[in-house]
């Protein structure tokens, strides 16, 4: 059972609240209509023409990535040149034919229709994770990696700060190796009270499945690279500091866990592509230049990897027959890159979902096809408890939060929901919102008729 406090819909809000959802969906249809109706008006039934001018720029786009990514040589350097100009030659045709200023606009309505469609039908301008207020702990631990982040543990001045603030704490060794979960476990033997980390999301996993373990407190201190955890909890990744915070003004939250077998993940476990790329060595100081070297073998060659996998019991459809290339998997389910509100956010850590991106693009045709967008021949999102994935071999790399393992085939994911206690700032500057999911035009319309009671 999902732990965390219940959200408020629209079927108990005030005349008020009914009211502006009733205004945003109306602003939402009107734009929907603005945005058919200024090509139409610009350009009459050419305006399809023009349409299709600008879909065909972005699958020529689409081809010339799959080219630059898929192949070496001549044709990867055709595939980038191509990548670039199929869009700009588009641009200059509408700018030519003085279409480019109604194309943007008609972008721009559209965009608006989204934002409002998707606003009206959120569960309303609630925090995103019920928070509870929290005592300070006695004897707080942080593990701090100062390698993390290119040195932000030393750039920071984090370890004199958190002695500041009353913790214990504990610098990992550039020169040996550390099991990280053993010195966490100490910590807990010993007295720790709140467990913290200063580095990146896997660090940080791998502590936190400690501090789930003794539903004790954790404390996130964003001191990696991305730090994409700290940023779904709203932390200021820019000032690392500023998340100590929580140890003495802090409020507690409730979040999930994911788990990839045994394996803890707080962002994401990967499979296939991007996992067989990370077991290369040289990965981890050329990133860019070893992913181009090693992506045509994996994504056309012998290298390919061959994955199935089924969600909820359920075998993903339209892409099993051929096999995947690559399968995310996340501890809930990520905003659409689209969403020009909070691209590639999670706006919930507390569903007890695991969100589900599969891709399968071996030609060029399927390349270009995928403009059309989910399920439109390659790409499939979905949100599910439990997801099974499993190859042909023994064992499947996985990348989980980043960091390369090997799991036994068939690797069983699952949301472990409410698992963890995260402690936060009480002010945090980058807190999520809840503001909906994708735009249901039925639903949408149905509102700005003044029918708010629709069913979920």
């Amino acid at each position: 059972m999902r732990r965390g406090g219940s959200t408020r819909r629209p079927g108990g809000e005030g005349p008020a609240v009914q009211a502006g959802r009733a205004g945003r969906a109306r602003l939402a249809v009107l734009a929907l209509l603005a945005c058919i109706l200024v090509p139409l008006v610009a350009a009459g039934v050419r305006s399809v023409l023009w349409a299709l001018a600008g879909i065909a720029g972005l699958a020529l786009a689409a081809v010339g990535v799959w080219w630059a990514l898929a192949h070496t040589g001549a044709l990867r350097a055709l595939g980038a040149a191509l990548s670039v100009a199929a869009p700009v030659a588009v641009l200059a045709l509408y700018a030519s034919y003085g279409m480019l200023a109604p194309a943007l606009l008609s972008l721009g309505l559209w965009l608006l229709a989204l934002t409002a469609a998707r606003t009206a039908l959120a569960p309303g301008p609630v925090a995103a994770f019920p928070q509870a207020d929290v005592e300070a702990p006695r004897t707080p631990w942080v593990l701090m990696n100062p390698r993390s982040g290119g040195g932000k543990v030393d750039r920071f001045d984090l370890v004199e700060k958190a002695r500041a603030a009353g913790c214990r704490v504990v610098l990992l060794d550039a020169g040996r190796h550390q099991d990280v979960s053993e010195l966490a476990r100490r910590a807990v033997a010993e007295g720790a009270d709140l467990l913290a980390v200063a580095g990146g999301d896997g660090t940080q996993a791998l502590v936190a499945e400690v501090a789930a373990y003794h539903d004790l407190p954790f404390v996130v201190i964003p001191a990696g690279t991305r730090n994409h955890f700290a940023l779904d909890l709203g932390l200021d990744r820019d000032d690392p500091a500023a998340a100590l915070e929580a140890l003495t003004h802090g409020v507690e939250l409730r979040v999930d866990l994911g788990y990839a077998a045994d394996r803890v993940f707080v962002n994401n476990a990967s499979f296939g592509t991007y996992a067989s790329i990370v077991t290369d060595p040289a990965y981890r100081d050329a990133k860019a230049r070893t992913a181009l070297r090693t992506l045509p073998g994996l994504l056309t060659g012998e290298d390919a990897p061959g994955l199935r996998a089924q969600a909820d019991g359920t075998r993903l459809d339209g892409l099993q027959a051929l096999g995947l290339q690559a399968l995310l998997v996340s501890n809930n389910p990520y905003g659409r890159a689209v969403d020009a509100a909070r691209p590639g956010r999670r706006e919930r850590l507390d569903s007890g979902l695991l969100g589900v991106v599969c891709v399968r693009v071996g030609n060029t045709a399927q390349a270009a096809r995928i403009v059309g967008g989910p399920r439109s021949g390659g790409l499939v999102r979905l949100s599910a408890g439990e997801v099974v994935v499993e190859s042909d071999t023994g064992t499947l790399p996985v990348g989980i939060d980043g960091e390369h393992v090997v799991l036994p085939s068939p690797v069983v994911c699952r949301s472990a929901p409410g698992a963890l206690r995260v402690r936060v700032p009480r002010h945090r500057p980058h807190a999520p919102r809840v503001t909906g999911g994708a735009a249901d035009w039925p639903r949408v319309a149905r509102l700005a008729l003044g029918r708010p009671s629709v069913p979920e």
